[in-house]
């Protein structure tokens, strides 16, 4: 049998490193495509030592002849999208820049697809974000959409793009639309990581209180290493679609944030408001069903959200003082 090939975009972050993982458990070729890497942002892949079996390649994904050249030279059997301008509170300080590198990319992409090899299998990162204030919970693949970021409708017009790629070319195109998914190489400016990261500190002298915006919110999160499994599996079926990534529960950022701090004895006045940080407009809940990912494409995942964190806060105490 013919080794498959695998293109990922975005493959210096989280989901990059895991995937890359297991793409090369199932010997895979696997090729990433970075903005230019520092040997910082490959740390993800360093830690998970595979960082000698990926092959990284320079790309502007806002250059299609770049995009173009690339496809031709590694003929993907598989291409991974995981690229974006992903942090919601950056994209309200840069919507403009946001919207362009989040939709624009995924346009040369597709069009690079049609062109070269209509054949190649595209995975799509779509965001729970999209969903933003939702009058029915849990939120299911047919849920209107109502974004309440720059980066959230930035993520809409790309899932559309894709939707009418895949029904207007017969593409091989799905999108997952994954709801927060955490890991030991989550960068520190993301919520969980940030509390987790900030309360070991605490708890080890080294600074006394920890800063939030809004915590009364609440979140549907899980473990990242799970959730990047469910992008293998859609891109191994005959049929396309478009699938919830989520762990089906809900839980508010105070309980995430007292949970840390009990496992720390760590007091709750050491954690403190600050309005600085709240952001213009907020999602209150949100929670999905992930019915569909399980049934079609054998997903499993049953970790509950505080099991997730004992997995987090265990790592990240491993790491600590590396």
């Amino acid at each position: 049998m013919k080794q498959k090939t695998a293109l990922i975009t975005g493959i210096t972050g989280q989901d990059g490193a895991y995937l890359s993982k297991i793409l090369l458990s199932f010997n895979y070729k696997v090729y990433g495509l970075t903005r230019g890497a520092s040997s910082e942002s490959l740390n993800g892949l360093k830690y998970l030592g595979i960082s000698d079996e990926v092959t990284l390649i320079p790309c502007d994904l806002l250059d299609i002849s770049q995009l173009i050249k690339i496809i031709q030279q590694t003929s993907p059997t598989e291409i991974y999208n995981l690229a974006a301008q992903s942090s919601v509170s950056l994209s309200f300080q840069q919507p403009i820049g946001t919207f362009q590198f989040n939709t624009l990319s995924v346009f040369n992409l597709l069009e690079a697809i049609k062109l070269i090899d209509p054949s190649i299998r595209f995975y799509q990162a779509s965001s729970s974000e999209m969903y933003g204030r939702v009058n029915n919970l849990p939120i299911t693949e047919s849920s209107v959409l109502h974004p309440l970021s720059p980066y959230a409708i930035s993520k809409a017009a790309a899932h559309f793009t894709c939707i009418h790629y895949r029904e207007s070319y017969n593409l091989h195109i799905n999108c997952g639309i994954l709801f927060n998914h955490e890991s030991f190489l989550r960068q520190s400016s993301f919520f969980v990581k940030k509390v987790i990261q900030e309360s070991i500190s605490i708890s080890r002298g080294k600074s006394k209180v920890l800063k939030v915006g809004n915590i009364d919110v609440c979140r549907d999160f899980g473990y990242a290493p799970k959730y990047v499994e469910a992008m293998y599996l859609m891109l191994q079926k005959d049929q396309p679609a478009d699938y919830l990534i989520c762990s089906g529960k809900t839980i508010s950022l105070r309980e995430i944030i007292y949970y840390i701090f009990n496992q720390l004895n760590i007091p709750q006045h050491c954690c403190q408001i600050d309005s600085k940080l709240y952001r213009p407009a907020e999602i209150e809940n949100m929670f999905g069903d992930n019915t569909k990912a399980k049934l079609d494409l054998g997903w499993k995942y049953d970790l509950s959200m505080y099991q997730t964190l004992d997995l987090l806060l265990a790592e990240e105490l491993r790491n600590f003082s590396l």
